[in-house]
């Protein structure tokens, strides 16, 4: 079983799960599961997990993520974007480059988004495109979501260029449409591509057919990004040669089986475990067991490392 992750350049026409799908006939393996949805006529990074690195799907669709999109002014659609019903047509010739770039500044921090209609969220069981396109409306509850930094890169009215840096949860085609009523003309996202999700990176993915070949050539291990870089920040201990067993079951395991001083280590620190043969193991945080009385008297407390996530794991 390939065990890692791959960093996707999703093409337009696809969905999320339709690259999945493809993996698993590229792989002939079933464990695969993406780290967030792509609307088929967006593009750009989609990290896809496989194998034992599935178990970090939820954590890297919670990771930042960088856009560019375009946003066309004058024109409101059902489902915000240009693929959708037009809905209404405004003129926008009162607008000014400058009253644009006023607009989009003010939408940099926290907001409460309101959630399309055409989106895969659930309200009652039910997801909200499937009701959408059933013609029913339903209230739907804001979300708190933060653009860090939007950056317009090119003004061409009633066409903004801008590459958003966004939480996750962020609809970026909401994120249009709501400008485009704050200037009172109304919008629609007319183009999208995301450029980067945590560590992956749009100058790095690959396409669906770059992998099958990849693969047809024995070659897809190679771009396989192993599922402990994505914890590269954390510190790296080993275990000692036949004091694995606690670590390999998920129990809380001393300092004295491992390898390394683990000194530097503060308490409530989380860091990287690996067996005596360099297998990642998991994360574990560490716990300081004991009281410590004086500045000097760290030695005498004891370290235990507790597990967070596991990741090697029988087969």
């Amino acid at each position: 079983m390939l065990n890692g992750i791959l960093n996707i350049y999703k093409e337009k026409g696809f969905t999320s799960h339709d690259v999945v799908a493809k993996l698993r006939g590229i792989t002939k393996q079933k464990k695969i599961g993406h780290t967030g949805t792509l609307d088929p006529d967006a593009e750009g990074v989609l990290p896809v997990c496989l194998g034992r690195a599935t178990k970090v799907c939820a954590l890297l669709t919670e990771k930042d993520k960088i856009y560019e999109t375009t946003l066309l002014l004058g024109k409101m659609t059902d489902t915000q974007d240009i693929s959708g019903t037009v809905l209404k047509e405004r003129d926008t010739k009162g607008l000014t480059e400058q009253d644009v770039r006023k607009c989009i500044d003010s939408y940099v921090g926290t907001y409460d988004q309101l959630p399309p209609m055409y989106s895969a969220l659930k309200v009652n069981g039910k997801k909200l495109y499937e009701l959408a396109r059933a013609g029913v409306e339903v209230e739907r509850k804001r979300r708190r979501v933060t653009v860090y930094e939007i950056e317009v890169t090119e003004v061409r009215l009633p066409r903004i260029q801008m590459r958003v840096h966004c939480s996750k949860g962020t609809y970026i085609r909401t994120l249009c449409h709501d400008i485009g009523e704050s200037l009172g003309c109304g919008g629609c996202m007319e183009t999208l591509l995301r450029t980067k999700v945590s560590c992956f990176s749009l100058e790095d993915s690959l396409r669906l057919s770059e992998i099958e070949r990849l693969s047809a050539e024995e070659k897809l291990e190679e771009v396989l990004l192993p599922v402990d870089a994505l914890f590269s920040e954390y510190p790296k201990l080993t275990l000692r040669t036949g004091k694995e067993a606690k670590a390999y079951n998920g129990n809380p395991f001393g300092q004295e089986e491992l390898t390394e001083d683990p000194s530097g280590i503060q308490d409530g620190e989380s860091v990287r475990i690996y067996d005596s043969q360099g297998q990642f193991v998991g994360i574990f945080r560490c716990r300081m067991k004991g009281q410590q009385t004086s500045a000097d008297a760290r030695e005498r407390r004891r370290m235990e490392f507790r597990v967070e996530k596991m990741f090697l794991t029988q087969e």
